[in-house]
């Protein structure tokens, strides 16, 4: 069975707090940010929007790669996010598309 690993960042509004993390079922993990289904950092801080994200074949590819960005500084992380959602809109609607 073929599965699929996320790598994503969400945000709180356009210039606010970013969240980087991993999953195997993003449309679910997203759902559970959004509704503070999990105590912590995105519930304190309101951190639901899904602004980037990127596949990867093997979970090992991609907590590295996850690694690799949140070692990054905020501009960084801001010109990913920009390069793929020049208009960082929510791409949480387009998950179940």
């Amino acid at each position: 069975m073929d599965r699929q690993f996320y790598v994503y960042i969400l945000a709180s509004q356009r210039n606010g707090t970013l969240y980087v993390g991993v999953t195997n079922d993003l449309a679910r993990r997203v759902y559970e940010h959004r509704t503070g289904a999990i105590p912590g950092f995105t519930k304190t801080y309101d951190v639901h929007r899904l602004v980037w994200y990127e596949p990867h074949d093997s979970i090992a590819e991609a907590i590295a790669r996850e690694k690799r960005v949140k070692r990054r500084r905020r501009s960084w992380k801001l010109e990913l996010i920009e390069a793929d959602n020049p208009q960082r809109l929510d791409l949480y609607e387009r998950l179940n598309q």
